[in-house]
């Protein structure tokens, strides 16, 4: 089976060249075709010597692995469905708005954190997605050149599958490669804390940090990670990090009707949040077969916000985006898909 190419670092294309005896340029010129131009076949390397480009496809092919499915929203939002690993199948959100287009993506098929209220979770762990799996769903829908962020939230925890996220990431922001801002990327864990403190030892881009209670025990209920890996020690690495005037910590917090929407969690909160410099985003839960949660009420999200927004705390509700083609935050799944 050939290789892809899609996934490589500048570093790996170094060693592919020197292998075949090839110049050593060719690295950069195969990196700017893969990641400038986004070919999605050898021979359009049209500065490649036809000697280059046949020794290539010998044994390499760019990687590029078209979607099988799309659906429009309502609202604009797109979701693309995407072959992944053997007859395994992830999806990704593309999501338009007036002063930027963000680009949802899977880290894994699947997920193995069990979360109670995300469709992912109930789905389990079919695998991790590598490098080319990952970028191939920004470099492979119409949208590509047109993509301004990047939010590692679609299928997966993104620090269960650490080492490829990181990849991803790098050649995403390299000069030799996409040349995005890490200001522009956003990576959303539940809190492996390996994996977090990987991340920001590593990278610049900007961390997202499922939280939805403040308290433990209703934590571990909702998230069973909770118990490997405790929200105090994951507020600590976070308190103790330097995030500079850049780089940007914010919470994701899922609102659930009796559940983490009273007054007790607002004042547990405000002592958390107090004094980081965060922002607190408070997102409506969307409905999905077989789970048994109801969304707070559209005035109990507001007063939430604006009671913490009143305290000091960064609060926004974030909008609800493709729920009608289960595009929305928990709803990526392919279950069903074979």
């Amino acid at each position: 089976m050939k290789e892809p190419l899609l996934g490589k670092s500048l570093d790996e294309l170094i060693i592919i060249v020197k292998e075949e005896g090839l110049p050593a340029f060719t690295a950069r010129q195969i990196a700017e075709w893969l990641y400038m131009h986004r070919v999605d076949d050898i021979d359009l390397m049209s500065n490649l010597s036809k000697k280059a480009r046949f020794k290539l496809k010998e044994k390499y092919i760019t990687g590029h692995k078209p979607f099988v499915n799309v659906m429009e929203s309502s609202d604009g939002t797109k979701k693309y469905l995407f072959p992944a690993n053997e007859n395994k199948f992830i999806e990704s959100a593309y999501i338009p708005e007036k002063s930027r287009n963000t680009l949802c993506l899977s880290s894994q098929v699947g997920c193995k954190m069990g979360c109670r209220f995300c469709m992912t979770g109930r789905q389990g762990f079919q695998g991790n997605l590598n490098s080319c799996d990952i970028l191939n769903q920004l470099i492979s829908i119409p949208e590509t050149g047109n993509v301004s962020n990047i939010v590692y939230m679609g299928m997966g925890e993104p620090f269960d599958n650490t080492e490829n996220v990181i990849k991803s990431i790098d050649i995403l922001t390299a000069e030799w490669g996409l040349a995005m801002s890490p200001r522009r990327i956003s990576v959303s864990t539940i809190g492996i804390i390996p994996g977090m403190k990987e991340f920001l030892e590593h990278t610049d881009a900007h961390l997202a940090v499922s939280l939805h209670t403040p308290f433990e025990q209703e934590r571990r209920k909702l998230m069973p990670a909770e118990k490997q890996y405790p929200l105090p020690e994951i507020m600590k690495i976070i308190s103790d990090y330097d995030w500079g005037r850049q780089r940007r910590i914010s919470f994701e917090y899922i609102m659930f009707r009796g559940i983490n929407d009273s007054e007790r969690h607002i004042n547990e909160l405000s002592r958390m949040l107090g004094g980081l410099r965060c922002r607190l985003n408070l997102i409506r839960f969307h409905p999905a077969p077989g789970i048994d949660y109801e969304s707070s009420s559209d005035e109990a999200i507001i007063r939430f916000r604006d009671k913490l927004s009143a305290r000091g705390i960064t609060t926004t509700i974030r909008s609800s985006r493709g729920q009608d083609i289960m595009a929305a935050c928990g709803l990526l799944s392919t279950m069903e898909k074979k």
